[in-house]
């Protein structure tokens, strides 16, 4: 059996605005990234899940980081799932594809049959921005609330960014006659514009666990305008999210037509991951040689695995740590 045939909305997105509304906004397809994530590990069912979610919300997110820099988002909790990462590397030049790449770690034995985010215990949402050499990073936290990934995003986004967010998203595996079965996914990210001065009408925060939610940021106009949006995007069926009959412009114009949408160029998405032996080397160059040879295996080998990608490395353990020797037996 063979994969689905490529959508030319594949692996995108596309940017928007609905200039009634004063709202910008998001359409995320993804199909062989998705696929290209979770076949290299095999997840259970409901971890799976939750990769796909967060790889998808890093996709909309992610869209706005400027080029070469990296975005990640980071799940870390007390539950089953103890950590879900993903990494969104902006394009190093205008017109390419940005990457992305996601792994999650877990107890399989702590899993239950319950829903996804049942996985997920106490704990932090993160987002992370690296500008590049020379600049700081940005961190933003808030804690898991909301019953979904998604939940937790737009909750980080009302409570560290006073913005206004809301997303609509769906995934899942595809099961079309005579083709293999591969994992679709398709979001819709909508935010009010940082333009807008959006406020907290009061000390009460409405979120769950007391935590500011998108209502409690626009009043009056703005409200007006951001629960239209919102109710339109209800709207949405699952289909229309990830099938591959309807273009993201198509369904702009089936929710928003009376909020003038207006679309901007798509940003193409593929997998990618930034591990090397370079870097492997370079981890490892904080280790002394006693140290090393602790990491060292019968065979004479020191191996690393990416858990992003499951790239394995094997090294020679005399060439690794600060105390490394050369070919030639020297110090380097």
């Amino acid at each position: 059996m063979t994969l689905g045939s490529k959508i030319a909305w594949d692996d995108t997105v596309l940017p928007f605005q609905l200039d009634m509304s004063d709202i910008r906004g998001r359409v995320a397809r993804l199909d062989g990234v998705l696929d290209g994530i979770l076949k290299q590990h095999n997840y259970p069912s409901q971890v799976e899940a939750l990769v796909a979610e967060m790889a998808l919300l890093t996709a909309l997110i992610g869209q706005t980081v400027k080029l070469r820099w990296k975005l990640q988002l980071q799940v870390q909790s007390n539950g089953p799932v103890r950590m879900i990462a993903t990494d969104y590397y902006g394009p190093t030049e205008d017109g390419e594809a940005a990457r992305i790449r996601a792994y999650a770690s877990f107890d399989a034995d702590r899993l239950t049959d319950g829903p996804a985010f049942d996985q997920i215990g106490k704990g932090y949402f993160a987002i992370m921005i690296d500008q590049g050499e020379g600049m700081a990073p940005y961190q933003g936290i808030t804690p898991l609330a909301g019953g979904s990934l998604a939940a937790c995003a737009e909750a980080y986004f009302a409570q560290s960014e006073q913005l206004p967010t809301r997303f609509a998203l769906s995934f899942g595996k595809s099961t079309e006659r005579g083709v293999r079965e591969y994992w679709r996914a398709g979001g819709v990210m909508l935010q009010h514009m940082p333009k807008a001065s959006p406020f907290a009408k009061g000390p009460e925060a409405t979120g769950d666990d007391g935590l500011l939610h998108a209502r409690d940021l626009v009043d009056g106009e703005e409200g007006e305008n951001w629960n239209r949006a919102n109710v339109l995007l209800d709207t949405v069926e699952d289909l229309e999210l990830v099938g591959p009959r309807i273009a993201p412009t198509d369904l702009l114009v089936r929710l928003f037509h009376e909020e003038a949408p207006r679309v901007f160029e798509a940003q193409p998405v593929r997998f990618g991951c930034s591990c090397s032996e370079d870097k492997v080397r370079q981890s490892l160059s904080i280790y002394s040689a006693k140290d090393i040879a602790t990491m060292t295996t019968d065979e004479g080998q020191v191996t690393a695995d990416c858990q992003f990608c499951g790239a394995h490395y094997v090294l020679d353990p005399a060439t690794l740590g600060f105390e490394a020797k050369g070919s030639d037996g020297n110090e380097q």
